[in-house]
């Protein structure tokens, strides 16, 4: 009796036992599984789209998985149809497990003594995909969790919610997720268009996205596509006519495996990335924004034309020239560099095509286009380099160069600004100038020409560097300059020293082109802005970015100096525009080079674009050789890039509009005084000046009742 106490004792322990382990393990599983409101808020990842201003998609940010949303009732009911018959034929019968799979496969795994047939619903393999830790390998516990959830999805979806989620979120190889990348990524087309035949591939590579691959075996691909065709034949899917065209066509897949492709503008994609990933981390990469930008796929094309035209010609010049200049290629193409190689430098001279390689890969001639719409700040094209998958450095945004003369404006800004006409006269003559570190220098005009008085209008016009110094040490001081550059948006180190006139210090490109755009703009400073707006994958707007400015010049002053600078296209340092490139619209610009033509600017606008252009050698010790100023080497782009992006923007022509502020009058030449009816019609020319400040007395040269003599002097 005792004994049998003892035994129902240890009986009663046992089950207890077993209950608390098997209440454990039970609390162990679900404390393992994923929350319900998880299930609830299915978000694959999927890649932002970003547009030009055009509507243009341009590029999508993804982090590893490229993956764009179609809706199933969009797709071809092949793939559905495909994916049922190779994966789960009972899908519209179970919820979510498949015992009649199941036993099947322990049978036939029985029978080979191995794993040879799976049982896995696509609602287990979506729950393993989701939810489940990939990393982990294949155990009892974890296979039960799969299940518990697929079961919790089935609970929560209907069937053809699931088959979205899935069509939508698996991997098809390659870095492509979802049926809509997998389209495009090897047949280059939309999902709503792919073919029996095609579906029948993507589907088959959902088994083994790896080793299926059509560019990594594409025997095996076709067999798999082959015996999902069959399957599709066997539940009825497609009829036997179907079958037979389907297997008998090719993969059809792209050619070669496509590349990673930058997008357009790659340096401006990367410029917004920096912004829009401060902001949104990493929802950026995965949550499906949808990125508007200012960017205008016309103008961005037309910049890249421009430059990718010049930037060659540009590095065969600059190589031409090193090979007559043997002491600096003997610096650049060293002993070690010709060991390499296998050849003395005689025998690497005479290889033109191998000079023309290496000298391109040791000192590429590198360049920066920013162009922006002055009436709005928005940036229209940005080219930050002649190869942004080499050189990622973006020279539109971060590059710090000397301007030379394109930085000329804002001294003649600075004087036009406190009251001196155009007309205000200056010696042409050599002048001496103190230089930072105490040295003295004496500068000279480009061609080492002289004058006597010459107009501020000429001074400009023909870029004079003795009229610009006599500027800045007769009429205003360095440091006025300097404020007026920083008012008109640049934010760089300017040194407040006479060498200013001619360039001295550093301008950032996109800076210097925003800044020449308060001069189209009438005084108006707009903030660069290259995203308009964001929305989440639900069309939610997450943020505006709306125009930003702030007038910082009279409009009387701006106008004047766009007319001043008018003047350089229309017959000064700028006059290749017209007669060389065609590009007749209304215009103003200027060209810059720095000493030792190390760097070579144009920067220039119309009323509704305003661009700068940069060439030159990361490696500031490296020229451009003699001769190679900005006309000959930036304007070639700026003017192309100007006349194209107006006529495939349609936009039409329009001039600068006068303010009320700025009287035009007619003057004499010889006295800058208002003309006469004496005054000989060669010497009558028609001049703007600021109301007010136009002269007041007509010519005292030519008139019956003066003394003939020149009476030549200056307007203050």
């Amino acid at each position: 009796m005792i004994a049998m106490d003892r035994k129902k004792t240890f009986i009663s322990i046992g089950v207890a036992l077993v209950l608390v382990v098997g209440a454990y393990f039970m609390y162990y599983l679900v404390s393992g599984l994923p929350p319900l409101n998880k299930l609830d808020e299915i978000r694959p990842r999927l890649a932002s789209k970003v547009y030009s201003a055009d509507g243009k998609l341009i590029h999508n940010f993804f982090y590893e998985e490229r993956r764009t949303y179609v809706p199933l009732e969009e797709m071809p009911h092949y793939l559905k149809d495909a994916l049922i018959a190779i994966e789960d034929r009972r899908f519209y019968d179970h919820w979510g497990l498949d015992p009649i799979r199941v036993s099947k496969a322990i049978l036939v795994n029985l029978a080979a003594m191995e794993i040879s047939e799976g049982a896995s619903t696509i609602t287990q393999q979506l729950a393993r995909q989701l939810y489940m830790n990939q990393s982990l390998e294949q155990t009892i516990t974890r296979k039960l969790r799969e299940q518990i959830t697929a079961v919790q999805i089935e609970r929560t979806y209907t069937k053809n919610e699931i088959l979205d989620i899935y069509l939508n979120y698996m991997n098809f190889g390659h870095g492509s997720y979802g049926v809509q990348s997998a389209a495009r990524f090897y047949f280059a087309k939309d999902a709503r268009k792919l073919e029996l035949q095609e579906c029948a591939m993507l589907v088959g590579l959902l088994q083994r996205p790896a080793s299926l691959s059509p560019y990594v075996n594409p025997e095996r691909a076709t067999r798999r596509r082959n015996l999902v065709l069959r399957s599709m034949l066997s539940t009825n899917f497609i009829t036997l006519d179907e079958y037979n065209d389907a297997i008998a066509a090719p993969l059809g897949v792209l050619d070669e495996k496509p590349q990673p492709y930058l997008g357009t503008a790659p340096y401006f994609i990367e410029h917004i990335r920096q912004q829009l990933q401060a902001r949104y981390g990493m929802e950026l990469y995965t949550g499906g924004l949808e990125i508007e930008t200012t960017l205008d796929s016309r103008a961005q094309a037309a910049a890249e034309k421009a430059v990718n035209d010049q930037i060659d010609v540009l590095q065969t010049r600059t190589n031409r020239r090193l090979m007559k200049k043997q002491d600096e290629l003997s610096k650049i193409v060293t002993q070690k560099t010709l060991n390499e190689l296998g050849l003395t430098f005689k025998q690497f001279l005479a290889d033109t095509a191998l000079v023309d390689s290496v000298l391109t890969e040791k000192i590429p001639v590198q360049t920066a286009l920013v162009s922006i719409d002055p009436r709005t700040g928005h940036i229209l094209a940005m080219v930050g380099g002649r190869d942004f998958e080499k050189y990622k450095f973006n020279r539109a945004t971060q590059a710090k160069r000397q301007p030379g003369s394109a930085f000329k404006p804002f001294l003649y800004t600075a004087v036009i600004d406190n009251g001196y006409p155009p007309t205000l006269e200056l010696l042409n003559q050599p002048v001496v100038v103190f230089l930072e570190n105490g040295q003295r220098w004496s500068p000279q005009n480009y061609g080492e020409t002289m004058g006597g008085l010459t107009t501020i209008r000429e001074g400009l016009k023909h870029s004079l560097n003795l009229i610009s110094v006599r500027l800045i040490q007769e009429i205003t001081r360095p440091s006025i300059v300097v404020d007026y550059a920083h008012k008109l948006g640049l934010t760089t180190q300017i040194p407040a020293v006479d060498a200013i006139a001619l360039g001295a210090g550093e301008v950032i490109p996109m800076e210097i082109a925003s800044a020449f755009g308060v001069f189209a703009n009438q005084g108006v400073l707009m903030e660069p802005i290259s995203i308009v707006r964001v929305r989440d994958r639900y069309g939610n707007l997450l943020e505006e970015n709306t125009p930003n400015g702030k007038e910082v010049l009279r409009k009387a002053t701006a106008y004047i100096i766009s007319d001043l600078l008018r003047g350089v296209i229309t017959g000064g340092t700028g006059g290749r525009t017209r007669w060389m490139y065609k590009f007749y619209r209304p215009a103003a610009g200027k060209t810059g080079t720095t000493n030792d033509f190390t760097d070579a600017w144009f920067v220039g606008f119309t009323p509704q674009i305003a661009t700068s252009v940069w060439v030159g050698f990361d490696n500031p010790a490296q020229t451009l050789g003699e001769g190679q100023d900005g006309a000959r080497v930036a304007l070639p782009i700026w003017a192309p890039y100007m006349k194209a992006a107006h006529d495939t923007m349609g936009l039409p022509e329009e001039d600068f509009q006068m303010p009320e502020t700025v009287t035009r009058v007619e003057i004499c030449q010889s006295s800058k005084l208002l003309a006469n009816p004496e005054c000989p019609g060669n010497l009558v020319y028609k001049e703007i000046f600021m109301v007010g400040y136009e002269p007041q007395k007509n010519c005292d040269v030519h008139t019956s009742f003066g003394n003939p003599r020149d009476r030549r002097r200056r307007i203050r």
